[in-house]
């Protein structure tokens, strides 16, 4: 029999049929600690020191495990979301990994990303991708959020094209206090995260 899952959104714990079997989380959390979490003396890509260096890459772009966790996302997601999208480079993997996962879910969820820069030629866009109707819904994707600076340019961008944001899914917060918080509670944007830096940094 398979245990029943618990997750939090929002700080809610609410019940989450993605999470189960529960020996695929515990193998993702795995492999976070293993190819993705370093402890010691870094320097973030906010500019801040931590003791803590979390890179997804190496978890996110292996099959299996982005397979897994963009169930998780597109769980997460809001239902009347035409898309997903997020800042390059962390979420490309994820963007593509929902659209396939909703597409197997007979579910229309496209992936769009959203560039660092504008295009340097042509139509000089912000955002790659099939685009949809202005006044669409688009969820913003993260793979770690830590003061939530890069979900919120993209937060952004997106609502600059037309389009309604109001949430982001991470998969994990590195919890640096509340900065982040208060960052995306500042520009009406709820954010849902599947771990946090506790599960795994010892």
């Amino acid at each position: 029999m398979i245990e029943s899952v618990t997750c939090a959104i929002d700080d809610v714990e609410v019940d989450c049929d993605t999470w189960q079997p529960i020996e695929e989380r515990d193998k993702f959390l795995e492999a976070i600690k293993e190819r993705a979490y370093r402890k010691g003396n870094f320097t973030l890509s906010s500019g801040r020191e931590s003791n803590h260096y979390v890179n997804l890459k190496p978890v996110t772009l292996t099959g299996d495990a982005l397979l897994y966790i963009s169930w998780c996302i597109l769980e997460c997601i809001e239902p009347n979301s035409v898309a997903v999208a997020g800042l390059t480079l962390g979420a490309d993997p994820l963007v593509s990994g929902v659209s396939i996962a909703a597409t197997l879910d007979d579910r229309k969820v496209d992936a769009l990303i959203v560039r660092k820069e504008p295009k340097g030629h042509g139509t000089a866009a912000w955002i790659e991708g099939r685009l949809p109707e202005k006044g669409s819904r688009v969820t913003v994707l993260e793979d770690v959020v830590t003061t939530g600076g890069s979900s919120i340019k993209a937060v952004e961008k997106l609502r600059d094209a037309g389009y309604v944001v109001e949430r982001v899914v991470s998969i994990v917060n590195r919890q640096e206090g509340t900065e982040a918080d208060d960052a995306f509670a500042a520009v009406g944007v709820e954010l849902i995260s599947l771990f946090s830096l506790e599960e795994f940094a010892e």
